[in-house]
């Protein structure tokens, strides 16, 4: 049987992108959101081809199509010498190969895209205020307002839904930390590039830059191992610890890119956490998604996309087959196609952290294999078709 109403918990990219892809099969759903007011932190995101598939789907795609960079390619670049290493192209030629394009853009542009969308949508309730300290079936319920049989833990690394899914994972910090930073263009060096993401790679560190053209800024985030804050989310860090991250982390890089992150405004400190191994589902009418299932680290640029992926992939097996055999198949698929991705992150994080003979052997495999190639080893992640069920 169909499911006819689902209670989706949760209104961040996962949540609310669940909420429109359960509403396309005709579900009435009813968000419930615990901020009181919809504001969205953080900074930039990457929408790859899989990610922007889906949106498109959805009406999503074309209220972001206006504000968001189609950048010309990815550049692996040094981070001493800032002299590129090898570029992946996107632009015109990724959206041609895979299908649709791949942008970036502020966080809070796809958050108010999707949210236009919801409140369109006459099958989608969004209530916010809604804090469940403690969730049963019964309070969500409760507080929806409707009896439901499809539940969606959509809460973020520190779900609350998990509690009701034995045996489901715990959050864990990461062992690294991300040092994001925002600057006017104006303001930018010209050794930023304003139509592409570069990723600066160095000994134990990596830096990736892009434009956020909707608000006339460049994002920054620098990535390297740092030390357990507990349960902490975005801490603002004193000019003490900004120049010794920079000193420890950043040792040998070029001083231009250096002084760049000492003088960037306000920079915030985030730690990396992510979900270990553990059940996603309860095998019967509840499931988690997104980060609450799978946090992942940002070493491949996925993490929106897999959450965006996710909520595609169930409203589609959810509509097709009984609800508790739907769970059951969706987390499966969505397992095996998580640690994939997350592998190829792992993969991206030892070659861009790199040193010694290693940083040797892996620049020059750069300079001798063709861009063409590069892309071709990315097909199976940009070209992944959400919502069609592998047979």
């Amino acid at each position: 049987m169909a499911v006819q109403s689902a209670i989706v918990v949760g209104a961040g990219v996962a949540g609310l992108t669940a909420a429109l892809s359960l509403a396309e099969t005709g579900t009435q759903v009813t968000v419930l959101e615990q901020s009181a007011q919809m504001s969205e932190v953080g900074a930039g995101l990457q929408i790859s081809a899989n990610g922007a598939r889906v949106l498109d789907k959805l009406g999503v795609l074309p209220l972001l199509t206006c504000d968001w960079l189609q950048p010309e390619c990815v550049t692996l670049a040094s981070g001493a010498t800032l002299a590129d290493l090898t570029s992946i192209p996107l632009g015109r030629a990724g959206a041609t190969r895979w299908g649709a394009p791949y942008g970036v853009l502020h966080r809070s542009t796809l958050q108010n895209a999707l949210l236009r969308k919801v409140d369109e949508n006459p099958r989608i309730s969004l209530k916010l205020a809604t804090r469940i300290e403690s969730p049963s079936k019964e309070a969500l319920e409760a507080e929806a307002g409707t009896r439901a049989n499809l539940f969606v833990g959509a809460d973020g690394v520190w779900s609350k839904m998990r509690s009701l899914v034995e045996g489901a994972g715990e959050a864990r910090f990461s062992g690294f930390v991300a040092w994001r930073f925002v600057i006017p263009e104006k303001d930018a060096p010209t050794f930023i590039p304003r139509n592409r993401v570069t990723a600066f790679t160095g000994p134990d560190a990596h830096v990736v830059c892009y434009p956020l053209r909707e608000v006339g800024a460049i994002n920054l985030v620098a990535i390297s191992a740092g030390e357990d804050p507990g349960a902490a989310w975005s801490i603002s860090p004193t000019e003490e610890e900004r120049r010794a991250f920079v000193t420890r982390a950043l040792s040998g890089w070029s001083r231009q890119l250096c002084d760049l992150l000492l003088s960037a405004p306000q920079p915030t400190w985030w730690p990396l956490f992510g979900v270990s191994d553990g059940h996603w589902t309860d095998s019967r009418d509840l499931v988690l998604i997104g980060d609450a299932a799978h946090a992942m680290l940002p070493f491949a640029a996925q993490g929106a996309v897999m959450a965006i992926e996710d909520a595609y992939d169930l409203a589609a097996m959810v509509s097709s087959i009984p609800v508790g055999a739907a769970l059951v198949r969706y987390e499966a698929m969505r397992r095996a196609r998580v640690a994939k991705v997350r592998a190829r992150g792992d993969f991206n994080r030892f070659a861009y952290h790199a040193r010694g003979p290693v940083r040797i052997a892996r620049d020059a495999v750069f300079a001798v294999s063709p861009a063409s190639r590069l892309a071709a080893k990315l097909d199976w992640i940009y070209g992944y078709q959400a919502g069609v069920q592998p047979a």
